[in-house]
């Protein structure tokens, strides 16, 4: 005869609360967030905040949809713009959450697209950083965002930086990705893209060379990013990428070369072909377009 209780000693009760235990602590935080963050009780709404970010760094089961849920975007978006004692850790809060898809959907209505362009003006160089990289990653796979940005001058600052900091490369980094992916080139942070200042001929040009493996090292791709003063407080930027082949796959992929066009309301031109050997003047895609600094 088995005794009623004895299927519990088959379930140990850690088991059983381990899963709920991260979730419950992130509904509190973001219950918290809401009401602290319109309190404007920073000291409080640290912790909160760490909590969060904590949960999106560890992929936590469910954590974006919670964030989603809870309403919290627009109180983020506020925060950054007060460029109080937490702006910092927003920001860096901001370029996680623009990690996840679910997520980012909601930037431009919550407000966070015009938080970050007014973060791009600050001479904090972190905030900078974690600014740049949620556009980068915000403006990846959204043409909506795209469009957004552009319109609300994200261009423009983004140069900005790149010319106020020129020795800080994990920034210089961020900057150069996010005008790829706004510039609809969809560069993926996985990519691991290692970019370089390279000299130029040109006075009042600066050049960055990013170079990127692929597919077993048969292809390699180069992004080329120039950024040229026109006239005083305007500059043309174009981004053009190249493949470069190994033999082999040139000779499997001889022939195959395309066009391709995209009408933006900015104004830039681009082109698409597919380079074989001489990777001088050919290009993936090369774009053009001017920016009022």
């Amino acid at each position: 005869m088995g005794h009623p209780n004895v299927p519990l000693k088959f379930t140990h009760p850690s088991s059983r609360l381990q899963p709920f235990t991260p979730n419950e602590n992130l509904n509190n935080a973001l219950g918290a967030i809401r009401v602290l963050g319109l309190e404007m009780m920073e000291d409080e709404l640290k912790p909160h905040l760490c909590t969060v970010l904590l949960n999106i760094q560890e992929r936590n089961r469910g954590a974006a949809e919670q964030v989603v849920i809870s309403g919290i975007l627009p109180v983020l978006a506020w925060l950054l713009r007060r460029r109080g004692p937490l702006a910092l850790l927003v920001a860096k809060l901001v370029a996680e959450l623009a990690k996840e898809s679910v997520v980012r959907k909601g930037f431009g209505d919550a407000g966070l697209v015009v938080a970050l362009l007014s973060a791009l003006t600050s001479g904090d160089q972190d905030l900078l950083r974690h600014a740049a990289q949620a556009v980068a990653r915000v403006s990846y796979d959204s043409s909506k965002h795209q469009k957004s940005l552009l319109r609300k001058g994200a261009v423009p600052r983004l140069v900005a930086v790149l010319l106020r900091f020129p020795g800080d490369e994990a920034l210089e980094g961020a900057c150069l990705l996010a005008l790829c992916n706004l510039s609809n080139m969809a560069v993926p942070e996985e990519a691991g893209v290692a970019w370089e200042r390279s000299p130029s001929a040109t006075p009042g040009e600066s050049v960055f060379r990013g170079v990127a493996p692929r597919t077993c090292g048969l292809v390699t791709s180069v992004t080329v990013v120039h950024v040229s003063q026109w006239a005083p407080a305007q500059h043309a930027v174009s981004i053009e990428v190249v493949q470069r082949c190994a033999a082999p796959f040139v000779d499997c992929h001889a022939g195959k070369r395309a066009a391709r066009w995209f009408p933006f309301a900015a104004l830039w031109r681009c082109s698409k072909t597919t380079e074989r050997k001489e990777p001088r003047r050919s290009s993936l895609r090369t774009l053009v377009f001017h920016t009022f600094l």
